[in-house]
């Protein structure tokens, strides 16, 4: 019987990597098959620290900071959607992966969904939790970030993500409901029972959208399964890339 290794967040790698002119940041640990994890839109490669030494049991995790987030410089002017896209995909072409699985979280998890409508051939599997894009936020939640934003504004503190810019015809809820049957990534969405900004109600519309999805409800409230229910997410994660 082979002997599991065991990892913890000291055996994660600080690394930095040219993609399309940025001097980018990212983490790297383990060792397998990819997997790509994407933080969400008030993050950075951070997120994912209890994820991380799970999963690199078994598999080569890589958690970039997007463009514009955690350690990247930033463009003042904003970015478009597909400004992260562009920037995920050459990522994963600059480190050679063979078909890693994308997953994202909030925003996060619209990029990846962005690179597998568009790139379907180079995803083997596609996570999305807590997703952007498959439906508005509540007004509550657009009234928290708001709020939120504010108070950084008033206190003079940087504001942890850059100005979303949003092209004709788009908006910065980056809907795309109208896509989604064309889907052939397999696909799982995790969503917390109550999230405060993306009901429930917009998970389950979109596994009935996605042609090869599954939904897993985790219990409780909030925006973040993967930090607030980490355990039972890395269980989940984990039987979903093990899977056929």
């Amino acid at each position: 019987m082979t002997k599991e290794i065991k990892h913890d967040r000291r055996d994660i790698e600080r690394l930095k990597l040219n993609v399309n002119g940025y001097r980018a940041h990212y983490l790297k640990a383990g060792g397998g098959p990819p997997v790509v994890l994407v933080h969400g839109g008030a993050s950075d490669s951070r997120d994912w620290f209890d994820t991380i030494p799970t999963l690199a049991r078994r598999y080569t995790l890589y958690a970039p900071d997007l463009i514009g987030f955690g350690q990247n410089e930033r463009n003042e002017d904003g970015y478009y959607l597909s400004d992260f896209s562009d920037f995920l995909l050459e990522f994963i072409n600059k480190l050679e992966m063979e078909k890693p699985v994308l997953v994202g979280h909030s925003f996060g998890a619209r990029v990846c969904l962005d690179v597998a409508l568009q790139n379907h051939e180079k995803v083997s599997k596609l996570v999305l939790i807590d997703a952007a894009g498959l439906g508005k936020v509540t007004r509550f939640g657009s009234a928290v970030m708001t709020l939120a934003w504010a108070i950084r504004r008033l206190l003079s503190r940087p504001q942890p993500y850059p100005t979303f810019l949003a092209k004709e015809g788009e908006d910065t809820n980056w809907l795309c409901l109208d896509k989604l049957p064309g889907l052939e990534t397999p696909t799982l969405l995790v969503w917390k029972r109550l999230d405060p900004y993306m009901p429930l109600s917009i998970a389950r519309r979109a596994e009935k959208l996605i042609p090869n999805s599954r939904l897993k409800v985790l219990p409780g409230f909030g925006h973040a399964p993967h930090q607030q229910n980490s355990d039972i997410f890395n269980r989940v994660l984990l039987d979903f890339l093990d899977g056929d």
